[in-house]
């Protein structure tokens, strides 16, 4: 008896690759599946359920990974760090599409392309007989296959990264770069302010240098303004918004109205 064929969905490498305009997403952070299902039929391109400041573990985001399977939206998991072993439950998880934050070198992305991939061009822990990764080898070819169905990001966001930006876009494995702001801000001494003309240049020469070697960059920008200048500078991807901040927001302005509470106004980052 053979085992019934499951495609997999496109990873957020094929819909860049096949997008005729940036793909605008936003931050999921609740560790909430119903808030992700929310978000997900909302009409964005993709969602990033955040590992790195959000409360989220292995059970959370399988279960926001479930609960947007149904919507016609591109996931990408962001882990709290470039470790392996969290790379690997990530991905036998489900997680087709990565963000690996605070990558400053070319020796960095290379480490995290060795850990998104199984051996002998890798060292990627095989399990797939075990994991949703591979719908329990329902997948056909999962394992030979693998590298078609992940998606690797890496996030630039110190100033030793934007100097390196170039090299580490052009390690065989990243798909694509991110630009983080708000840390690239704090990494230049100026914390909490991301619009700085000094950070944005910062950024402008990131971007530069990672669609130099032809693959595609993001940036992180809540504020419609700053997220349009960015589109314009050529950015293929942008987070504009996050699900606390609308709901922080949003529930000030009721406060605000009802209330007489002072509507603090604050787009943030």
């Amino acid at each position: 008896m053979s085992l019934p064929v499951t495609p997999l969905p496109p990873t957020f490498r094929a819909a860049l690759a096949a997008a005729d305009r940036p793909l605008a997403g936003m931050w999921v952070c609740t560790g909430s599946p119903v808030v992700a299902e929310i978000c997900a039929g909302g009409g964005l391109d993709w969602l990033l359920v955040d590992m790195e400041h959000g409360p989220n573990g292995l059970e959370s985001v399988l279960a926001q990974l479930q609960a947007v399977a149904a919507y016609p939206v591109t996931p990408v998991v962001r882990v709290p760090a470039g470790d392996a072993v969290t790379i690997k439950q990530v991905l036998d998880l489900g997680a087709q599409n990565l963000l690996v934050p605070m990558v400053s070198s070319a020796a960095e992305a290379e480490a995290v392309v060795e850990a998104v991939r199984y051996p002998p061009r890798g060292r990627r822990g095989v399990g797939s007989a075990l994991a949703r990764s591979a719908r329990w080898n329902r997948v056909d070819g999962c394992l030979a296959d693998a590298d078609e169905h992940v998606s690797l990001f890496v996030q630039v966001e110190t100033a030793a990264a934007v100097d390196a930006a170039g090299e580490i876009a052009a390690v065989d494995g990243v798909d694509g770069v991110f630009v983080g702001p708000s840390d690239l801000a704090a990494s230049m001494g100026l914390l909490g302010q991301q619009t700085h003309p000094d950070v944005v240049a910062a950024v402008r020469r990131a971007f530069d240098a990672v669609r130099g070697q032809g693959v595609p960059v993001g940036v992180n920008a809540f504020d419609p303004a700053v997220a349009n200048f960015y589109l314009e500078a050529g950015a293929s991807f942008v987070l504009v918004g996050a699900d606390v901040a609308l709901l922080a927001r949003g529930s000030e302005a009721l406060a605000a109205r009802f209330v007489g509470a002072p509507d603090p106004g604050r787009a943030g980052y």
